[in-house]
């Protein structure tokens, strides 16, 4: 599976660690950066990786940043992606299978780094499954589409 990575400054070093993990599972590895530990803007990771996932180029991504919660803000921002913050092995493997998501976002502040290798051995091991969720993940798909023409106001 080609998996595409991404971290700020606060997860560069456990993407770097979380590297050779992947590429042992048998994935192909696309890194989106960032390349350092020098402060830097999650949006500007999280969006080209998410992108990769929505336009195919990657099956799935993994966002690494301090809480997760920019990264997952950012990627569920990109139409055709369904991020999840996941804290723990049950909340990884439900976001597949129930929730059919192909963006894991991580808190590498929170988290130990073999927390956070079962959390993505856990993730990319289970399969997105059909049948009980499929008017859910319709649902999602369809608030989506129709929110795409919404005019925004933010401040």
């Amino acid at each position: 599976m080609k998996v595409g990575v991404a971290s700020d400054h606060r997860g560069y070093d456990c993407k770097k660690r979380s590297l050779p993990l992947l590429k042992k599972m048998g994935h192909e590895v696309e890194d989106f950066g960032c390349d350092s530990t020098a402060s830097c803007d999650y949006p500007d990771f999280a969006a080209p990786a998410a992108r990769a996932v929505a336009e195919g180029r990657c099956e799935v991504a993994i966002l690494f940043n301090g809480s997760g919660i920019g990264m997952s803000i950012v990627a569920n921002k990109i139409p055709g992606v369904r991020a999840a913050l996941a804290h723990d092995e049950v909340t990884a493997g439900r976001a597949r299978e129930h929730n059919h998501c192909n963006v894991l976002c991580l808190g590498t502040d929170l988290l130990s780094d073999e927390h956070i290798r079962q959390i993505i051995d856990k993730f990319l091991t289970t399969k997105c499954v059909p049948g009980r969720h499929d008017r859910r993940i319709a649902k999602i798909t369809q608030i989506e589409e129709e929110s795409r023409n919404i005019p925004v106001n933010v401040r």
